[in-house]
This record gives C-alpha cells, structure tokens and sequence, in this order.
C-alpha cells in the first residue's frame, strides 16, 4: 500500500472533509478523492460517506482508522532504520515510562554509547499504555516499564524487583500520618494492598506520575510511598527518613521487546540493560 493512501485518509478523519484535507496535503481535491478511490478499491471497502458538512466514515472506514496511524508510523520508523548514520551497524530506539527515565533509562543509554559504539540510538519516552503499543508494532525496540500487559508477540525480561517505601520529611514520624500522606497510584496491585494494610486512609491529595509527587513532598513536606532507587539520595543526604516498621509493597521493573526484534541488534542492548540494572540496585 501506497503510504501517501494512508496519509491522505487520516488527514480527512482529522479535518472531517476531503476540501480541508487537500490544503493540508497541498495538493488538489481531485487527487485527494483519487487517492481515496485507490485505497477503497485495495481494500475492496467504502472508506467514507461524504455530505455537505463533510465526510463521515463508515464501519469499514472505523475499522481501517484503528490500523492506518500504526501504519505510517511503522513507515517512519522503516525509514529512520534504513538512514543508519555512517560507521554505524544498525539503529535502535529505546524507550521507558517517565518515572523510570532516571536513572535507569539514562545509565543504560550511558552504558550503550560505551559498550555497544557501533549502534545508532533513538530515545523515546512516553506513557505506558503508547509505549508497549509501540513495541508492538515494531516503533521502538525494547523499553523499560513497571507491569507491563502480556500479548502475543512481546516478550517480557524481569529486570529487577523495586521496592516501595514509606517516607516523610518528619524525621520522628513512627506511623502513616493522614494529614500530610500524599497518595501516589502505583498502579491496581498497590491500590489493593495498601488498602489491606491501611484500610482507614482516606487521602485528599493523590499523584499519578511519581517523580511528580516525590518533587511535591520535598519541596511542601509530607510523606508517602514512593521507590527506595528514587529516595535513596534524599535519605542520605536527611531530606527524607524511612519510616520503620511500615509496610514495604514489591513493585517489578520489565524489559519488553517484539518477539521478531533483531537478536543481533536488540541481544547485546538487553544484556547490557540487566547489567545497569544490576549495578543500579547495588548502589
């Protein structure tokens, strides 16, 4: 299929109309509507219904706009893998959740531009659920995340196991304290067991990007749960205290990547990425 079909069609979903979409394209409303002809007759489907106010799409057309993004977005990926800059093998993209860019994402690129000089890299991160849609249609390679889904065609490397901890700016607080806690969401499996373990909270103040919610706490004051890698320095350093005898949750950190990755590329990044993880736990 011709990638500019492809193109064209998401310009008339996102402007609703075959007139606003050639402007766009910059190019005439004849070969708009040509290239929309071309790509129903490929598809043997009408791609869209067109009125006054418009064009709408039909069912086939709904159905073609859940793949026609991933679609050119795979094109633009073939195309940077092709352009592999001079005394380079090969490009990879890696990618990770924000809470996770630091410093895992970041030691590990440092180990890559090391270890592995002959690989090109493309960094990228982004929120969970674009990110293992990108690993799966092939955009990136292999990404850092916390729980990710299991599909068919990923495959999945325990990285490491986190640690989420209670602390406080309150170096004499003994207990989770209502009236400063900030609630960070860790996701389904945390929300169920910090309820079992404090099942009376009720916090009015809750975060879901954790680098966020940990920056608030340092800069307010307060406590919360948050991961021991992240806190470690300000522990050390007397701007938090852990809070003993409270419990601790497990919170694992993966490795993902598409089952049809390129061993010889993807191989030696992986191993590299247990090694940084490794070291990072030990520190």
């Amino acid at each position: 299929m011709d990638i500019e079909l492809a193109r064209t069609f998401i310009e008339i979903v996102s402007t609703g109309s075959f007139i606003r979409a050639s402007e766009r394209l910059n190019v005439a409303q004849t070969t708009v509507s040509a290239r929309i002809r071309n790509l129903e007759q490929q598809l043997g489907r009408t791609l869209f219904v067109r009125h006054k106010g418009g064009a709408s799409l039909t069912p086939a057309g709904e159905q073609f706009l859940r793949h026609a993004p991933m679609f050119v977005q795979l094109w633009q990926r073939t195309l940077h893998q092709v352009a592999v800059p001079p005394g380079r093998r090969a490009v990879l993209t890696v990618g990770s959740e924000v809470s996770l860019a630091q410093p895992l994402l970041l030691d590990w690129v440092r180990w890559m531009r090391r270890s592995l000089q002959d690989i090109a890299l493309r960094v990228h991160v982004d929120v969970p659920q674009d990110l293992i849609n990108q690993v799966a249609s092939g955009m990136v390679d292999l990404a850092i995340m916390y729980a990710p889904p299991h599909r068919p065609g990923l495959k999945i490397d325990l990285l490491l196991e986190e640690k989420l901890v209670l602390v406080t700016t309150n170096s004499e607080a003994r207990l989770l304290d209502e009236s400063d806690y900030v609630y960070m969401d860790w996701g389904p499996d945390f929300g169920l067991h910090h309820g079992m373990n404090f099942p009376s909270a009720a916090p009015d103040l809750s975060f879901d990007l954790g680098p966020l919610a940990l920056n608030y706490v340092l800069a307010t004051g307060g406590s919360g749960y948050f991961r021991m890698s992240s806190v470690q320095p300000h522990i050390a350093a007397g701007r938090l205290h852990l809070v003993p005898e409270m419990p601790q949750f497990s919170y694992p950190v993966y490795a993902v990547q598409s089952a049809s990755a390129d061993e010889s590329v993807v191989g030696p990044a992986l191993a590299g990425l247990h090694s940084v993880a490794s070291a990072d736990i030990e520190l």
